[in-house]
């Protein structure tokens, strides 16, 4: 457990061969990251999939190694945690940790999670991060965007962190997709990755999915949220 902890941060930076969605959008000091996927389940067993993080989220990308130590208490300034269990040894007092990965900040049930918090590595750095997840119905199913914005100042290249953060983001999506039932096909991992070169232009569009379709921003998908 002691090799996990220590080195759970530098494990995001080692992704390799995750299917990635998009960095969307990237400057001098932060970067978005967006992805999206249509599951068979219902908003309400979205919701109720979404705040059990122990049931989804990838064990290789927490501290304590193990994924069943993380909570999610879904009301504003309730804690996306994890709990670190007591190393024992009969030979001292020892102590159970813990962890702090985000705050909610708004908790909408069936609708949309925003929580503050820097993930992995980002841990940290002063950059702070909003990963804000959007649900809504879709023709076959229900739609989850997820889309995690990152700036401020950080010890790390953006054009190298953003790619490592959107491909555990997109795992931890995947993973919860497929909890619930994946219908739509997940982009395939791109075979030459090329960070952005510094002070390159920004492409703002929407990136596209399978069959051209633009996948949607969280705003775009959040809009109707203050006419309810």
């Amino acid at each position: 457990m002691r090799f996990l902890t220590v080195f759970a941060g530098a494990a995001w930076l080692a992704v390799s061969g995750a299917a990635q969605a998009e960095v969307v959008a990237s400057s001098d000091d932060g970067f978005v990251t967006r992805d999206s996927a249509v599951v068979d389940a219902t908003p309400m067993e979205v919701w109720l999939a979404l705040i059990s993080p122990g049931k989804w989220w990838n064990d290789a990308h927490t501290w304590s190694g193990d994924a069943a130590n993380m909570t999610l208490k879904p009301q504003a300034g309730g804690c996306f945690c994890e709990r670190i269990p007591e190393d024992v040894d009969a030979d001292r007092v020892t102590l159970e940790g813990s962890v702090e990965h985000m705050r909610v900040v708004q908790a909408f049930p069936e609708r949309a999670l925003r929580m503050r918090g820097g993930l992995g590595p980002l841990q940290s750095e002063p950059a702070g991060g909003v990963l804000t997840v959007v649900i809504s119905e879709a023709e076959n199913g229900t739609q989850i965007v997820w889309e995690y914005i990152v700036g401020g100042f950080m010890r790390y290249e953006v054009p190298v962190i953003s790619i490592a953060v959107d491909g555990v983001m997109t795992q931890q999506l995947n993973g919860l997709a497929d909890l619930l039932g994946r219908l739509d096909v997940p982009d395939a991992p791109s075979e030459d990755v090329e960070p952005e070169a510094e002070g390159a232009p920004v492409e703002e569009s929407a990136p596209e999915v399978d069959g051209g379709e633009p996948r949607p921003s969280v705003d775009e998908a959040f809009s109707d949220l203050s006419d309810n």
